[in-house]
């Protein structure tokens, strides 16, 4: 009995020191948690009682050259409703289906909606945002957004791109420099009770959003206007499916305007109507039966989307080859019997009756197949091949646009004598016209192989400091030599050849013609353009017009030579005096 109460005695004291040692490890959990940590979960409290809403930041503009704003932020607002509040849902509903022109049913459903906070509408017009704030709805919060405005609607459309609904970039320019003209989104605070009421007495707090980047581009928009009106001139008057312009500075790769007509109006992206008005109601309804095809065809910009046959224009980088491997001279003389019969066949010549006798400088002047098919076999497969890739052909330009497409060449193990030939007047491979205008520009401004860019720099939004874009540049690509030998060639073909539609008086403007035909050869439709630079011993500017598919007459030297010499005869005097670097 004695030994019993011993034992007993002894799991008294235990269990009395287990429930001491448990009170003293409450105890010590309640001092940390209350005064170790009390800021923290003092926040994790406050948080339980905080309806958060999102501030979009104002994405950052998009200006030319000359400051000209492209790309703007226009004030919207965001229409939500917060279940808890809402006293009234009928009168809620009614109110915002009228302003916002929805259907009753929708809205109301949406206000009855149990969640924390419901969206209605987004992108609302500032006017109607204001008139809702003013009837003082409970549970209705207007908070004003931005939406991307473009000022200039369609001028340089397949250039800058635009956004979604939620700001971010979709295409051009918007989506390659997306994370430049991103801001930091905001915060709005509220405190709210048990229920999810917000108290009245505490007001809202705010953490303000940061606007994103400023993006300062090469485009001069007074360029841009005036390459796309003659762009639309010529495509109206010749019946032509497309026309795309590029005018780019040669010594450095800025591009001044790039247009691909037709465009589409940025502030309306989807309505195909607008890029297809001008054609046949059998265009019309071949658009309306596959909107998502139709709409990436209206977006696609063939300056850099799409390659083509570049005909006699690529004479000129068959000419560097020849000249500097010296397998050609200047005043070397030539005959052109009308064709060059090549192992098993006959390649004409564009004059079928030949040119006769003639040197390698008015053969370029004449644009004489035969004697370029000459040099190209001169050069040979294998160093041909390597002046491609020393020219940089086979490579992308880099190009700061998304959806850059490549050249299409034969493999050099799958490339005959015949291939040779008809590569070396520009056909049967393809390569896009951003890479022919930078590959010449590079031909020509003495063998610098530069990267055709649009963006030139960034400025920060909180700290206005500027940081400018750097692109590459590959040295000695051809001699001074024949770079220089180049230039001289290609005036004569404006001054005294096939391209004296583009001459100037007071000018001294070098460039080449080319007339292609579309796949297959027997659509009987070609492809006419114009490479065009000045001034011809020191050139400032190059530019390059192709016309797709022009309806009568169609050679490159009657139709595409005259749009450079408009255009020219235009910007010329408005770039005298202003440096562009």
């Amino acid at each position: 009995m004695k030994g019993f109460q011993i034992y007993h005695k002894k799991k008294i004291v235990f269990s009395f020191f287990v429930l001491l040692l448990m009170l003293l490890g409450l105890t010590g959990r309640l001092v940390y948690v209350m005064v170790f940590q009390s800021e923290y979960y003092s926040q994790k409290a406050l948080e339980l009682h905080e309806r958060e809403r999102s501030i979009k930041a104002a994405r950052g503009r998009i200006l030319d050259k000359n400051g000209t704003v492209i790309a703007d932020n226009k004030v919207v607002c965001t229409i939500s409703v917060i279940h808890s509040q809402i006293e009234n849902p009928e009168e809620v509903a009614g109110v915002l289906s009228k302003e916002l022109e929805m259907d009753y049913e929708t809205v109301l459903k949406k206000v009855q909606k149990y969640s924390s906070m419901e969206r209605i509408k987004s992108n609302v017009d500032k006017a109607v945002g204001d008139k809702i704030r003013q009837c003082n709805l409970s549970g209705v919060k207007v908070d004003e957004d931005y939406k991307r405005f473009y000022p200039y609607s369609s001028l340089a459309s397949k250039v800058l791109g635009f956004t979604g609904g939620d700001n971010q970039g979709i295409l051009g320019l918007e989506v390659k420099y997306d994370e430049q003209l991103q801001g930091t989104n905001g915060t709005i605070l509220t405190l709210t009770d048990a229920k999810g009421l917000e108290l009245d007495y505490t007001g809202e707090s705010r953490i303000e959003p940061i606007a994103g980047d400023d993006l300062t581009l090469t485009l001069d928009m007074n360029i841009q206007s005036y390459a796309t009106q003659l762009a639309m001139q010529v495509m109206e008057a010749k019946e032509a499916e497309s026309v795309s312009l590029i005018v780019m500075n040669p010594n450095n790769g800025a591009i001044l305007a790039m247009v691909d007509v037709p465009e589409y109006d940025l502030n309306h992206p989807f309505e195909l109507e607008y890029a297809y008005k001008e054609k046949t109601p059998e265009v019309l309804q071949s658009v309306s039966g596959n909107t998502t095809e139709a709409a990436n065809r209206m977006w696609r910009n063939a300056c850099i989307n799409d390659t083509y046959e570049p005909g006699s224009t690529f004479k000129v980088i068959t000419a560097a080859a020849g000249l500097e491997c010296k397998a050609v001279r200047l005043d070397e003389q030539f005959h052109c019997p009308g064709f060059c019969i090549v192992e098993d066949r006959k390649i004409r010549c564009h004059k079928t009756q030949g040119h006769g006798s003639e040197t390698f400088l008015t053969a370029t002047m004449n644009s004489c197949n035969p004697v370029f098919i000459n040099v190209g076999l001169r050069v040979g497969i294998d160093r041909y091949y390597e002046y491609f890739k020393q020219f940089g052909l086979l490579n992308k330009t880099g190009i700061d646009l998304p959806g850059e497409a490549g050249t299409i060449m034969h493999k050099k193990e799958d490339m005959g004598l015949v291939e040779l030939a008809t590569v070396s007047f520009g056909q049967s491979f393809q390569i896009t016209p951003i890479q022919l205008i930078t590959t010449i520009s590079s031909l020509i401004n003495g063998g610098h192989r530069v990267t055709p860019h649009l963006a030139d720099y960034v400025t920060d939004s909180v700290t206005g400091n500027v940081t400018k874009f750097n692109y590459s540049v590959q040295d000695d690509i051809v001699s001074d030599e024949t770079s220089e030998t180049l230039r001289f060639m290609l005036e004569k073909v404006v001054s005294e050849g096939g391209g004296k539609k583009a001459y100037i008086e007071g000018y001294s403007i070098g460039g080449k013609t080319a007339t292609s035909q579309t796949l297959p050869r027997s659509s009987g439709q070609y492809i006419a353009s114009f490479i065009g630079f000045e001034p011809a011993n020191d050139p400032q500017i190059i530019a390059l017009v192709i016309i797709r598919k022009p309806q009568g007459v169609y050679y490159g030297g009657q139709i595409a030579a005259p749009v450079i010499k408009k255009l020219y005869e235009n910007i010329l005097p408005y770039l005298e005096g202003i440096q562009y670097n």
